[in-house]
């Protein structure tokens, strides 16, 4: 979507708990860690933390910023997909004119 690929390397996979990434290097790495915690039967935690960013200090506020409004859409869109079988379209409609672009 959007024409964007990103080179990534797995670092950790714990089966259930969590997954660690390097991605977009090696020109502008940063790590991603999911993690996941039961809170019951049939619900689970889902936290992801995003790190490393490099730069001035306005080119890592933006980064983060970036990341946490990106990963918050992938997540909303994914609990409705999984909780009640709807695509959202969240991505495609965050910045429709670029799927036009690209």
């Amino acid at each position: 979507m959007y024409g964007v690929s990103t080179y990534v390397d797995v670092k950790a996979v714990e089966q259930n708990r969590r997954i660690l990434i390097e991605w977009n290097g090696p020109a502008n790495p940063s790590w991603v860690e999911w993690t996941f915690e039961p809170t019951s039967e049939d619900r689970t935690f889902v936290v992801v933390k995003n790190w490393g960013f490099r730069g001035d200090a306005d080119k890592i506020v933006t980064e983060a910023v970036t990341s946490t409004g990106g990963f918050s859409f992938v997540l909303a869109a994914l609990k409705a997909f999984a909780e009640h079988n709807i695509d959202l379209k969240l991505i495609e409609d965050h910045d429709p004119a670029a799927l036009v672009r690209g």
